[in-house]
């Protein structure tokens, strides 16, 4: 058949299985189809469900097909296996909102998708006589309702039935599509993830001689600062007493405005290499050093090595501090444990919530929206009259932000087109919205919160209120209050359990916003925090710097703005050039060669050849 699109040849390969009889399989990952239409890449969950996937994200509008063409070197009759799920079955498995069709060279197979499992799992599509060199595969969306198709099987044994155990699948793809390991050579220092604190710590590293691959799993940098979640960068940077930290911040900027810059400038220095779509998911291990960090290319499936002398963990959620060993704390700590009369009385698993960004735009003429009985169900007394989010639309308080991330997002999704749904066709105010059209609604929410690394210091609520002057090792300064986030209590009373939206506590006021906060009266003082929260204690060549550094819960709640960051991360890459010259440990900077770093930190990060249009702006708040 004819087709421009470049074809997948995929040989038939034979795979010995337990029952020692041998067949003849076809595994298709959905994330190499040549032409993905108006599917996108969803990666998030490759660690709970193994792989990325293709996602048709088309916000209640059914999305452009995806297609691949593959070669058929023997005709017959195939079975066909999906690996799917119905993603709504967390709540109504009777109700499928992400239903799609599979065709075959333009014939749909008999069967739906999307309907079941429950879980990520493999469903029978049936069987298909294939007698033409050239296949084309199509996904057909029917909803736009985030229906999902992970990899497709065909096979010429009628009895095959492929594995729902995460382990034997990956044997499975191993062993039939024969991903590579590439070696992508040695490295002074490995930071894995490129949000703005993995920005900061790659080109301060960098700009001190410091050869550094920088390791993200998204096509775009930026992390809670990309275009994706658009989280604003907020906290001073650039204060007494270290005036010149945060200028690597600054320069940056908000990266959803300064993209195109940004990875310029990262191209333009000739110490960092850059490597986007590639999720850290392994290490290897030399006694207590990292000594590579592997990454799956979450295009091609390929394994990548970095071999490194120090690796930062930028990745948020302490991901490769995880796979190493380090100590690490998540959720609540007791009131006891460290004195924080803020903490509660008894250790809790609750933490902050993640958001998704969502908004509508007003047009010239009367937009309508589907009605989503599978949804979050709305009245007049639950519904949220909004056309966009706010910080508060916030969820997942309840749950652990890393293992049920998936459900997180799920359900974001479900009171976002649930609530719009009912205003658009049921709300006493649906006129007011009739030329409104729901235009946005990202995949990839921004999340808080989840594990903490631990480093030789722990910092808490009392260093944040004037304590932190015992560090000599203080250099990062915190401008934003203790703020700590809970479900809304009239959320918590209508929907219990499920709340997506919440109330600030700031400091020791009441629950509800604080203005005007007034440092020293009614909130904290800035502060600083000391570089020995900003490296492992266990792990001898680990450095962190993000919302996963070393501190309580409660003093991350004032620690995780991303000013401050941002200037952890020039922190970082200050003291991985101490230790790439002195051939010393993270520790060893602080106990043999502090001087160094504090020289270091009054200098600053020299910024090279910034355009004109690029304006330093020297404090947020």
């Amino acid at each position: 058949m004819k087709n421009s699109m470049k074809k997948i040849i995929l040989l038939a390969v034979t795979f010995i299985f337990c029952a020692s009889a041998s067949t003849q399989i076809i595994f298709l990952e959905t994330e190499k189809f040549e032409d993905k239409g108006g599917w996108v890449i969803d990666p998030l969950f490759i660690d709970q469900m193994g792989s990325p996937f293709l996602l048709a994200h088309g916000i209640g509008k059914p999305v452009d097909d995806a297609k691949t063409v593959i070669e058929i070197n023997e005709p017959g009759d195939y079975s066909v296996w999906v690996r799917t799920r119905n993603w709504n079955a967390d709540w109504d498995e009777s109700q499928s909102p992400g239903r799609y069709q599979i065709l075959f060279n333009g014939k749909p197979l008999p069967n739906e998708f999307g309907i079941a499992p429950s879980k990520w799992g493999w469903i029978n599509g049936g069987s298909i006589y294939l007698d033409q060199e050239d296949v084309e595969i199509r996904l057909h969306d029917l909803t736009g309702f985030d229906g999902r198709c992970d990899a497709i099987i065909l096979t010429k044994d009628k009895y095959f039935v492929p594995s729902n155990d995460n382990e034997e699948l990956t044997k499975l793809r191993e062993a039939l599509l024969g991903a590579q390991t590439i070696d992508e050579g040695d490295f002074d220092l490995v930071v894995v993830g490129a949000g703005l604190a993995g920005l900061t710590t790659a080109l301060s590293a960098a700009r001190l001689g410091v050869k550094t691959a920088l390791v993200h799993n998204r096509p775009i940098v930026g992390g809670n600062n990309s275009s994706e979640i658009n989280i604003v960068i907020q906290g001073g940077i650039c204060l007494p007493p270290y005036k010149n930290i945060g200028k690597v911040v600054a320069e940056i900027g908000n990266v959803y405005d300064k993209h195109d810059y940004v990875i310029s400038a990262i191209k333009n220095e000739p110490n960092i290499k850059l490597f986007l779509n590639m999720h850290g998911n392994g290490v290897e291990m030399d006694g207590t050093k990292i000594k590579s960090v592997l990454a799956t290319n979450i295009l091609t499936a390929d394994r990548h090595k970095f071999k490194c002398k120090y690796v930062a963990d930028c990745t948020g959620d302490g991901a490769i501090g995880f796979l190493a060993g380090a100590e690490y704390r998540i959720g609540r700590e007791p009131r006891r444990e460290f004195g924080e009369v803020l903490a509660p009385e008894e250790p809790s698993s609750l933490s902050y919530g993640s958001t998704v960004k969502w908004n509508a735009t007003k047009t010239k003429k009367q937009e309508g929206f589907p009605v989503t009985p599978w949804a979050l169900q709305f009245s007049e007394v639950t519904v949220q009259y909004a056309t966009s989010y706010d910080w508060d639309w916030e969820t997942g308080f309840r749950y652990n932000q890393i293992e049920d991330f998936e459900y997180i997002r799920d359900y974001f999704l479900r009171v976002i087109y649930g609530n719009w749904s009912y205003i658009k066709n049921f709300s006493k105010r649906k006129e007011d919205y009739k030329d409104y059209d729901l235009t946005y609604v990202s995949f990839v929410p921004g999340k808080r919160e989840s594990r903490r690394l631990i480093g030789d210091v722990i910092f808490t609520q009392q260093d944040i209120e004037g304590e932190y002057v015992k560090y000599d090792d203080a250099f990062v300064k915190g401008t934003y209050s203790i703020d700590q986030h809970f479900p809304h209590p009239e959320n918590t009373v209508q929907f219990p359990g499920e709340e997506f939206r919440s109330i600030q506590k700031h400091c020791y006021n009441p629950l509800g916003p604080t203005e005007p906060k007034i440092p020293g009266v009614n909130i904290n003082n800035p502060y600083l925090i000391p570089y020995r929260c900003l490296y492992s204690k266990n792990i001898n060549n680990l450095f962190m710097a993000g919302r996963d550094i070393s501190v309580s819960h409660i003093a991350l709640t004032s620690t995780r703005l991303q000013g401050a960051t941002g200037m952890m991360g020039e922190i970082v890459g200050m003291a991985s050039s101490v230790c790439v010259k002195n051939e010393c440990s993270p520790r060893e900077v602080y106990t043999l060669h502090l001087s160094k770093l504090k020289k270091l930190v009054q200098q600053g990060i020299m910024i090279p050849n910034v355009p004109e249009n690029v304006k330093f702006v020297p404090e947020w708040h």
